[in-house]
């Protein structure tokens, strides 16, 4: 069973920067896909950015090259670097780790951009 932990989330002004991550214990396989998804209030939640252990990553429209994935293989942790943040990213942030067709998904961590 994987658990994954969020943290770095917080209260930050728009063009402020945030760096969030995920630290993953119990059996990691280099084939699991580590990402984040982002649920605003009323929204569905959404795809964010992904990354494989090899270092590939997918990252949605609306990144445009503000938000960076990273991930440490040797300790299991994913980052995201969200620079240029503005209101509408404001949104719960969630850590989840895919395995062919199964998820897991950390508790979240709170992301608000005060304008």
């Amino acid at each position: 069973q994987v658990q994954l932990v969020e943290s770095g989330g917080g209260l930050v002004q728009a063009g402020g920067s945030l760096r969030l991550s995920c630290a993953a214990s119990g059996s990691i396989f280099s084939s699991d896909i580590m990402g984040w998804y982002r649920q605003a209030p009323g929204k569905e939640r959404e795809l964010v950015s992904g990354i494989t252990s090899g270092g590939s990553r997918k990252h949605a429209d609306f990144v445009k090259g503000r938000f960076t994935i990273s991930r440490d293989n040797a300790n299991n942790t994913v980052f995201l670097q969200m620079n240029s943040l503005q209101p509408e990213a404001t949104a719960g942030y969630y850590c989840t780790l895919k395995r062919g067709w199964s998820s897991s998904w950390g508790q979240g961590t709170q992301v608000t951009v005060s304008s």
